[in-house]
């Protein structure tokens, strides 16, 4: 199956080096001997089990080459204009053997670059939205590239939506430098619908006393794979990661996680809950893994799950595995169903039924959204939350699809 993507590769290379630039040509040729030798991941390998990677890029999606075709926009502050040498970040920081990250670094024409110098706090949150919409179906593979400097400060919210009653395929790579001292808050919400598809893979390189908070936020999906790596590669650097998900019908979610402790004394913090309805699939694979000499490590992961229906699925793995003597690491996982007593009690102080439900499920995932700093953010997602468990994204005006 995935020689579909070598051919048109092989047909349209001209056209694609055309489009993009230097510095992601220099990296096509590595790709597609990674993709054209491995193909795509397949569920006999572990981070990949519980989702059917081929499946998910078997059908013959229109590629689009420019932003144009699909009706794809992206809006951002521009920090900095100060030049940067890109040879050394981009691509470096991807895992390049995995097929997913190779496809996109063969077929990516265009990237999105968010530099912070060293020295400079962003006043205001950067958003780059992602409007997916067009007359066919249409595969889109975006890349970006986010190096903070030393001592940098920012917050980035990328929004994923999508109209029409097509499908897309979005295949995205996010590759982040976090130099020393620096603090970045990336947060990632995806708000599209059922014929969407949506791949995302951020990888982080962490130096020392460099901070990254990561939230990943899905409220209305089709189908979704999450990976997130994160190398804390030098002492004092800490990372949080937390994500909420929301899903009913036949949707899929599955985060896997992946945080490397290689130095001492650096931190990570994991919460991840799920609200599950219907028929929907959920998984969660969290791994700690702490290096021979990492001491001084302090680590703690949490994946909490709200199974609605006796239909919906959730399968949790977190893990731990450690290599240093001097740590304070910790995991666990519950996978429960509604409280009747806490129904029950709502009830009777005259709260319907349906109300009851859905605010005890907008109150399981709070914490989380309480967790983000940014106080316009926290009070739309807060917002969008309550219109989501009532419905009413579902309903879009002129929407057909429901």
């Amino acid at each position: 199956m995935s020689k579909q993507y070598v051919d048109f590769y092989t047909q349209a290379e001209a056209e694609i080096r055309r489009r993009s630039c230097p510095v992601m040509n220099a990296r096509r040729e590595e790709a597609l001997h990674v993709f054209s030798t491995k193909g795509f991941p397949t569920k006999k390998e572990e981070e990949y089990r519980y989702t059917d990677v081929g499946r998910d890029f078997a059908p013959d999606y229109g590629i689009q080459l420019s932003a144009g075709q699909s009706g794809q926009t992206a809006f951002c502050h521009t920090i900095d204009s100060a030049p940067i040498d890109l040879g050394g970040e981009y691509g470096c920081i991807a895992d390049t053997e995995d097929g997913v990250v190779a496809l996109n670094t063969m077929l990516a024409t265009e990237g999105l670059l968010v530099y912070v110098p060293e020295g400079v706090s962003a006043e205001q949150p950067i958003q780059i939205s992602n409007v997916l919409r067009g007359e066919q179906d249409t595969m889109v593979n975006r890349r970006m590239l986010i190096v903070m400097g030393e001592g940098s400060e920012a917050s980035v919210i990328i929004t994923d939506h999508a109209s029409g009653k097509n499908h897309f395929l979005s295949n995205q790579v996010i590759e982040v430098h976090l130099g020393r001292g620096s603090r970045l808050n990336l947060y990632e919400i995806e708000e599209t619908n059922l014929m969407c598809t949506h791949y995302s893979s951020v990888f982080v390189k962490g130096e020392k006393e460099s901070s990254l908070r990561h939230t990943a936020i899905t409220l209305l999906n089709g189908r979704s794979r999450h990976t997130c790596r994160v190398r804390l590669s030098e002492d004092r650097a800490m990372a949080r990661l937390s994500g909420c998900v929301i899903a009913d019908k036949m949707q899929h979610v599955d985060h896997n996680l992946l945080i490397e402790h290689m130095a001492p004394e650096c931190t990570s913090e994991v919460l991840y809950k799920y609200v599950l309805d219907d028929s929907a699939f959920g998984a969660f694979a969290g791994k700690v893994l702490v290096r021979e000499g990492a001491q001084g490590t302090v680590s703690s992961m949490t994946n909490a799950n709200l199974l609605s229906t006796r239909q919906a699925r959730m399968l949790t793995q977190p893990m731990l595995e450690i290599y240093a003597d001097d740590v304070r690491c910790s995991h666990g996982s519950t996978v429960g169903q509604m409280s009747d007593q806490a129904l029950f009690y709502m009830q009777q102080r005259g709260i319907p039924y349906d109300e009851a439900r859905m605010l005890l499920k907008s109150a399981f995932i709070t914490e989380v959204i309480e967790d983000i700093p940014l106080p316009a953010l926290r009070d739309r997602l807060h917002y969008t939350v309550d219109a989501r468990l009532r419905g009413h994204l579902s309903k879009c005006e002129g929407c057909k699809l429901c």
